[in-house]
Formats: C-alpha cells, structure tokens, sequence
C-alpha cells in the first residue's frame, strides 16, 4: 500500500490517510442516531436503514484497512 500511497499528492495522501477514521465518526453517529430513533420516536424504518448504512460502512473501512 505504500507505493500507492508515494504516487498520491500531498493533500490527496492526507485525504485518503484520514478518510477511514472520518467514516468511523460516521458509523457512530448513524449507530447512536438509528438507536435514538427507535427507542425515542419508534420510527423503525429510518432507525432500520441508519443500522443498515452503518455495517455497510464499517465493512468500507475494514476493506480499505487490509
């Protein structure tokens, strides 16, 4: 992964260094976010796809981290 990381630019290098804890924060928010919808609002539609974007992220940034 180095090598690619050497033909990157120096902004698009940093971006792509801190794009996996940035979508961390992401898969928090969603999983706190769908757990206040269900429990407070009973809205288990929305809650359900908030869960749902959540694995589907975490799965990105496992990916990306291999």
């Amino acid at each position: 992964m180095d090598g690619y990381y050497g033909t990157l630019g120096g902004v698009a290098q940093a971006m792509a260094a801190s794009a996996p804890a940035i979508s961390m924060l992401a898969v928090f928010a969603l999983v706190l976010g769908g757990v206040a919808l269900w429990v407070k609002k009973g809205d288990r539609q929305k809650a359900v796809l908030m869960l749902v974007l959540a694995v589907v992220i975490f799965g990105n940034v496992v990916i990306w981290t291999l």
